[in-house]
């Protein structure tokens, strides 16, 4: 009986020695269980503080027990509570998450059960926090490389939240770090996003800054076709196209479309834009060789015929839409300008000619005013529509100083200076 006696004596001190050993760590939890239970509530905040601290305390001993210190509990209360940390003590904010990420980690690659799964995830929380509080400073402060950084950290343990994901593409396209803000952009495609509309459009300009014409034109066909209304999505087509030598190719899908749904306003509208963007572009050469220092004579005759075409089939796409639908404020807006910009060349080419030439400065001044007459109707309609529309005014404004008349053009200047932010 005394041995027996003995043998269960034995076991009591060794059952009350394990207690002890696991007594801080289990305190340690308990407490920031508390923590996390009481901080919910504004009237228990400072009891909350208390259990917080006490965690804190507990685990530190813990951890430097040989015998606790490599447990998985362990190493998941001490993100816990460090990442915790974190968040509030802003002094040693970086010491204490640095030491939560290291814990992390090694409470993950211990805890193959998920057993310690609450913990863990609120580390991670807490953590992913505390580096999108970072990204935005370090984006603010255009320390755009860091930023990454930040909200790549958070995207790493939330891979499938789309805040970190657009964060981390917005930081990545800031540091022209273009192939990084591809790669995040990409992963927002497939998923739930409302800002998925932006991204095809930005995917679409990022790879034009890389020079990549074939897949800026991929990304912005799959807008269109996920987005068939999206003015803006199609506008980005249409760039793409005419950038990569492909007038020809979106002018045919558009009509296409035009034979399937003639009554589709907007169609007619993006087929207007391809026009007015060539005729935009011709005009560009034009002004480019005259600023090398080319005369009239120099330039060939081809690129101010190609320009006024552009803008004459403009016009005929606008002008369907608009009798489709009078109040379409972008139709009248463009219809107007396609009809001003050939009016304001011959105005300009006719005050060009020398004064022996007054039969051609004449005949180029009537033209002129006709265009001006027949673009006047839409300016003022696109005015009327959206009467805080600086280019609406502008356009309305030009048309004043074609036709000589002061008064109003200065009027006109007037209620564009006195837009917000001019």
């Amino acid at each position: 009986m005394r041995i027996k006696f003995l043998i269960a004596g034995l076991l009591g001190v060794a059952s009350t020695t394990a207690f002890a050993q696991k007594y801080e760590l289990n305190y340690a939890k308990d407490s920031y269980v508390k923590y996390v239970t009481l901080n919910k509530v504004k009237a228990t905040f400072a009891e909350a503080d208390k259990n917080l601290n006490e965690a804190k305390i507990a685990i530190e001993k813990a951890g430097a027990n040989s015998k606790t210190a490599e447990l998985p509990l362990t190493y998941a209360v001490k993100a816990a509570v460090y990442a915790t940390y974190a968040l509030r003590d802003s002094a040693k904010a970086v010491s204490y998450f640095n030491d939560a990420d290291a814990a992390l980690k090694k409470a993950k690659e211990l805890d193959a059960s998920g057993e310690n799964k609450v913990l863990t995830n609120d580390a991670a929380n807490n953590l992913a926090q505390y580096q999108l509080n970072r990204g935005i400073i370090d984006f603010k402060d255009k320390k755009y490389d860091a930023a990454y950084k930040d909200f790549d950290y958070f995207h790493q343990l939330f891979p499938e939240d789309t805040t970190a994901l657009y964060y981390s593409g917005l930081a990545a396209v800031a540091g022209k770090n273009y192939p990084a803000a591809i790669t995040s952009y990409s992963k927002l495609l497939p998923v739930t996003f409302s800002k998925k509309e932006s991204i095809y459009s930005d995917m679409a300009s990022i790879y034009l800054m890389q020079k990549d014409t074939a897949s800026a034109l991929k990304i912005s066909a799959e807008g269109v076709e996920k987005f068939p209304t999206s003015a803006e999505l199609r506008r980005r087509e249409i760039e793409v196209s005419l950038q990569a030598g492909k007038a020809q190719d979106i002018l045919t899908k558009i009509q296409a479309a035009i034979a399937n749904d003639p009554k589709n306003k907007n169609l007619y509208y993006y087929a207007g834009l391809v026009y007015t963007t060539e005729g935009g572009n011709a005009g560009a050469e034009i002004t480019k060789l005259k600023k090398a220092g080319k005369d009239a004579a120099a330039i060939p005759a081809t690129l101010q015929t190609k320009k006024d075409e552009a803008y004459a089939k403009a016009a005929e796409m606008y002008k369907k839409a608009v009798d489709i639908d009078p109040e379409f404020f972008e139709a009248n807006l463009n219809l107007g300008y396609a009809y001003l910009a050939p009016a304001i060349d011959q105005y300009n080419a006719a005050n060009q000619l020398p004064p022996s030439k007054q039969k051609e400065y004449n005949a180029a001044i009537a033209k002129a005013n006709a265009l001006f007459e027949q673009a006047k109707p839409y300016l003022l309609k696109a005015t009327e529509l959206n009467p805080k529309s600086k280019d609406a005014l502008i356009n309305l404004k030009n048309y004043y100083l074609g036709t000589k008349n002061a008064a109003e053009a200065t009027a006109t200047q007037k209620k564009i200076e006195a837009l917000p932010g001019n």
